[in-house]
C-alpha cells in the first residue's frame, strides 16, 4: 500500500517499538522504503542567557551522537529485514515541523510514529508531537500505541 514511510524516532522505548512495527510492515509490503529520522534539539539555554559556548558545543556533540545511534538502529533493523532505507537527522526546536517538512521533501506517502497516549493535565502541559504532526500535514499518519 505505502511505498515510502517516514519513521521518526525520539529514542524512547515506545518509539523503538513503532520503528520495529514500521519495518515489519515494510518487510511484508515488498518495495516499501523506510526513511528513518530523528531531531536534535539545540542547546536549551542558548536563547535565555549568555552561556559558556563549550557547554553548548559539548551538548550538541552528545546529542548528535545519540541521534546517530537512533537512526543507526533503524538502519540496522531495516538492513536485517531486507527493507530499503535511508536516514535523516535534523536540528530544530520544533520536531513536528521537521517531521512534516521531511515527509513532504522525501515524497513520503505515510508517517509512522508513536504516541505515548498521555491524558489530562500531563498531555496539556507536555503537548504531543504526534498530535501536532496530525494537525499540520496532509500525509497520512499511522499512529502506533
Amino acid at each position: 500500500m505505502y511505498k515510502k514511510i517516514l519513521v521518526p524516532t525520539d529514542g524512547t522505548a515506545l518509539s523503538s517499538k513503532a520503528v520495529t512495527a514500521a519495518i515489519e510492515y515494510a518487510g511484508i509490503h515488498r518495495g516499501t522504503r523506510v526513511i528513518g529520522m530523528t531531531v536534535v534539539e539545540p542547546f536549551p539555554l542558548s536563547q535565555l542567557a549568555p552561556f559558556n559556548s563549550s557547554h553548548e558545543t559539548d551538548y550538541l556533540i552528545q546529542e548528535r551522537q545519540r541521534a546517530e545511534m537512533r537512526v543507526g538502529e533503524i538502519a540496522e533493523l531495516a538492513s536485517a529485514a531486507g527493507v530499503p532505507h535511508e536516514t535523516v537527522i535534523v536540528e530544530s526546536t520544533r520536531p513536528h515541523e521537521e517531521i512534516v517538512r521531511v515527509a513532504e521533501e522525501q515524497d513520503c506517502d505515510c508517517i509512522f510514529m508513536a504516541s505515548h497516549g498521555r491524558k489530562g493535565l500531563h498531555k496539556l502541559f507536555i503537548g504531543s508531537e504526534t498530535k501536532k504532526v496530525l494537525t499540520s500535514t496532509s500525509v497520512p499518519v499511522l499512529v502506533y500505541r
